[in-house]
This record gives structure tokens, sequence and C-alpha cells, in this order.
């Protein structure tokens, strides 16, 4: 017997050919209230409803439906994160973080050849993590704006924190 806040898989069928697709989910409703909002237009109904794992996972407690993450923006965040996944980038946002610098400075600091280091702000200036202004025949790079000093200082200290022991 299902019960609410169980854990289910449905198997819907969806339009006159009947493509069957399975949804898992923690469902906290019964099945006289069990509805499909059905924005397509097809028809749709409920082909088999099984129990997934057989536990309560609610207790009780009212269960309320969150989206995920839509997948375009999920796409366009792992881009973003895999674009700052470059050790090089991360040690200019981190002297960006203390201060305005200009390309020589960063790549005497860094040890690298303007050049490389130009390369990166590229980079860097196309996620719109760093900005810039010319002052003569310089060019001088700050960190865009306090998104990207927390998003830093929150992956730093949180690989300062101590491994939990599971």
């Amino acid at each position: 017997m299902w019960t609410p806040g169980l854990c289910l898989r449905l198997n819907l069928v969806i339009g006159e050919k009947g493509t069957s697709i399975g949804i898992e989910d923690s469902i906290d409703t019964s099945l006289s209230q069990l509805s499909l909002n059905n924005r397509s237009g097809k028809n749709m109904a409920i082909e088999k409803i099984a129990p997934v794992c057989g536990e309560s996972h609610h207790q009780g407690a009212k269960f309320q439906h969150l989206q995920g993450l839509e997948l375009e923006k999920a796409q366009k965040m792992a881009e973003f994160f895999s674009l700052l996944g470059d050790a090089n980038r991360l040690r200019i946002l981190s002297l960006l973080a203390k201060q305005e610098l200009c390309v020589c400075d960063l790549a005497d600091d860094l040890g690298m050849s303007e050049s490389a280091v130009s390369h990166q702000l590229r980079t860097l200036r196309a996620l719109r993590l760093v900005k810039y202004q010319k002052q003569g025949r310089r060019v001088f790079y700050r960190l865009a704006d306090h998104h990207v000093l927390d998003l830093y200082y929150a992956v730093s200290e949180h690989l300062e924190e101590p491994a939990d022991e599971d």
C-alpha cells in the first residue's frame, strides 16, 4: 500500500504513440489527488505506479516540489566553472582579490610571460570576472564585483575546512 511521502516511480504515457517516461520522486499526496500538469496538449495517462525504495522520506512533513536547475543554466554554470578550473586563472584572481594590478605586475608576481597573463585575462574578462582600465600605455585589472570576491573566499574557506569523517 502506498503512503504519503513514499518514494515512487511513475511511468507516464504521453501522446497517441504511447511514449513512456519514468519519473522518480517523493509525492506527498494520495492517488486520488494526483494530477498532471499538461501544458503540451498531449494526452497523458499514468501507466504504472511502483514503490522505489519502500521508505517514507518526509515523515508527515508537508512535501513541497522543488524544481531542479534548468538545463540551459546548468550548462552555462558548468562552462563557467570549467573555465575557472585553471590554476593560473585562479592565481590571477587571488592577486586581484588583494589589489588592482597591471599585466606586467601580474606577470612578474606569477612568473609568467605578459602574453600568457593577457591570454588568461581575456578569458576572465569573457566570464565577466575582471574589469580593466587603461591608464596611458598600461592596463590595470581588478575583480569585476563583490560576487567574484565572495566566490573566491567561499571556495578558499571551504578548502581550509577539515574534512568530515563519514
